[in-house]
Order: C-alpha cells, then structure tokens, then sequence
C-alpha cells in the first residue's frame, strides 16, 4: 500500500507580506478619448453627412430615371467632393472638439 503524505496551502507557501515594497506615486491618467461619441450629432457634421446622403440618393433615382449622362457626370464630380467633404468633417471635429 502507498503512503500518501497531505500537504496543507499554509505550510507550503509561505504568509505574504502586508508591507508594500516601494510607495504608491500619484500620477495622472491621460484619455485615449478625449471626446464624447455624442460630439457626432453637431449640426455642421450632421449637414455635411445630409448633403453626401441627398446627393448620393439623387444619384440613384436618376439612375433608375434613365438619364446615364448625367449619372456619369454627378459621379465624376462626387469622386472629387466626397473625400473633400469627409477630411474636412474629419478636420473639424477634431478642431473643434479635443479638450
């Protein structure tokens, strides 16, 4: 028969200290984000957003109107206009909206 031999947590590990080793500093905490996700419903940033979505909206409707030349048109010019519009959105809620 095997003798087995019980081990208590106590006697195997030993008491830990209460005493830190070093002092706790103070610091400051910085934010990642220093900004409320409700910032987004500004109204300049909503306009811009509406401006993009009604263009965008007209776009398809006069696809299914037919009228092709005009699509063509309104696309060359929306490859220009929308990312002007969302880097200059993108510029000014951080301009206006950190700290």
């Amino acid at each position: 028969m095997r003798n087995n031999k019980g081990f208590t947590f106590r006697k195997i590990f030993p008491k830990p200290s209460f005493k830190p080793s070093t002092k706790p500093r103070p610091f400051k905490a910085y934010s990642f984000v220093p900004f409320s996700p409700l910032a987004m419903l500004d109204p300049t940033i909503l306009t811009i957003g509406g401006i993009v979505l009604g263009i965008a909206i007209i776009e398809r409707i006069l696809e299914r109107w037919g009228v092709i030349d005009l699509v063509d048109q309104l696309a060359k010019v929306m490859r220009f206009i929308l990312p002007v519009s969302f880097y200059s959105a993108l510029f000014y809620f951080f301009a206006t909206f950190i700290l």
